[in-house]
């Protein structure tokens, strides 16, 4: 098969492997880099990770082999792309695909300025024509799936005339919202996408802040459930406000996955909860911290070995155990431990010691 750039894709002639969508851990921007993905690991071997969002045209250009590094415990694992440019982000999904990531997506959901700036992201719903040519073109340069994370909808600030009207917007969905949205999604899915990824909430561009666009315009549960109905045999994955693995379970009976973002990274344990509730029937326990820990320790180890700083490491670990006994001590501990230069053993040690008084 050739793919972008007239080259052959080193998938060609093996089977593409099938991803179960059914929970996945959301692309976070500062978050979920290699280490936080590897750690996120150790609480369940089957969900689906993605990368943070990486632009594209910064893997032509830049720093290839650090961008996209990753090691192979992370599998199954997505990358993220961002772009609006067809063919390069036909390249990137090539070379990232070349690499061994197991899917493709495209960022259309992040509301930020700095994003926005950039355009792409959530601004992209706006060009449904765009993002059907930047989808045609991934799928025409790749053999894994392609997939788009998106919002239900788009508020533009400078539109609206003011934050007030942006916000009141942001709370409304109505008969138009549904035809500009059914309108992106039948575009991209006309290009070739393979699944859709749906924050529940509008995105207001400029004006709020991204935390403020995670929370005031509502969750809208249902329009994504409506969106499914529209598109029979079409993936369609729910994202946002899914915190427990009850809430979690319910809406699998609903949409084919749940895509779950800072609750996995404050309460990382919800992952294992998932991972028991969907996999008892295998006699699934679950996931012991001392055991997670002793699993850092050794990747921390060889990391660190590598140059890598251990507080690199140890801050996508502080909600382990979150909101239990010693919880607040631990993080303490792998925090300012790490800042100030302790050794992997000493701090994964001491940390292990209070995982064990908690239990």
């Amino acid at each position: 098969m050739l793919t972008a750039g007239g080259k052959s894709s080193k998938l060609e002639g093996k089977p593409v492997q099938a991803i179960d969508r059914r929970i996945s851990v959301a692309p976070m921007m500062d978050w979920t880099d290699r280490h936080c993905r590897y750690f996120l690991r150790q609480f369940s071997p089957t969900l689906l990770l993605y990368t943070e969002m990486i632009n594209a045209a910064a893997i032509l250009r830049g720093d290839r082999s650090r961008l996209l590094h990753f090691s192979a415990p992370e599998q199954p694992l997505a990358i993220q792309l961002g772009g609006s440019d067809p063919g390069q982000l036909a390249q990137a999904a090539r070379i990232a695909e070349d690499l061994g990531h197991m899917e493709v997506n495209l960022n259309c959901g992040c509301p930020s300025d700095r994003v926005h700036a950039g355009a792409f992201g959530a601004c992209l719903m706006n060009t449904p024509a765009v993002v059907a040519e930047c989808v045609a073109a991934m799928k025409r340069a790749v053999r894994v799936p392609v997939t788009v994370k998106m919002r239900i909808g788009v508020v533009d600030r400078s539109r609206a005339g003011s934050t007030a009207a942006a916000t009141d917007a942001a709370q409304r969905f109505d008969d138009a919202d549904m035809a500009d949205l059914l309108a992106f999604v039948q575009a991209i899915v006309a290009a070739g996408a393979d699944a859709l990824i749906v924050h529940a909430r509008k995105a207001v561009l400029g004006g709020l802040s991204p935390h403020e666009n995670r929370t005031v315009p509502p969750l809208r549960y249902d329009v994504v459930s409506q969106l499914k109905t529209m598109l029979p045999g079409v993936p369609v994955i729910v994202n946002g406000g899914l915190r427990t693995t009850e809430t979690v379970v319910r809406a699998l009976g609903t949409y084919d996955g749940v895509m779950i973002g800072r609750e996995a990274y404050h309460r990382p344990e919800l992952l294992g909860e998932l991972h028991v509730a969907l996999h008892a029937g295998n006699s699934t326990r679950a996931v012991d911290p001392a055991q997670v820990l002793e699993a850092m320790r050794a990747y921390a180890s060889r990391e660190v070995a590598q140059g890598t700083h251990l507080r690199a490491i140890t801050r996508h670990m502080l909600g382990l155990l979150s909101g239990r006994p010693g919880a607040r001590t631990r993080r303490q501990v792998l925090s300012r431990n790490a800042q100030q230069g302790g050794s992997v053993d000493e701090v994964i040690t001491a940390a292990m010691a209070i995982a064990e008084i908690a239990a």
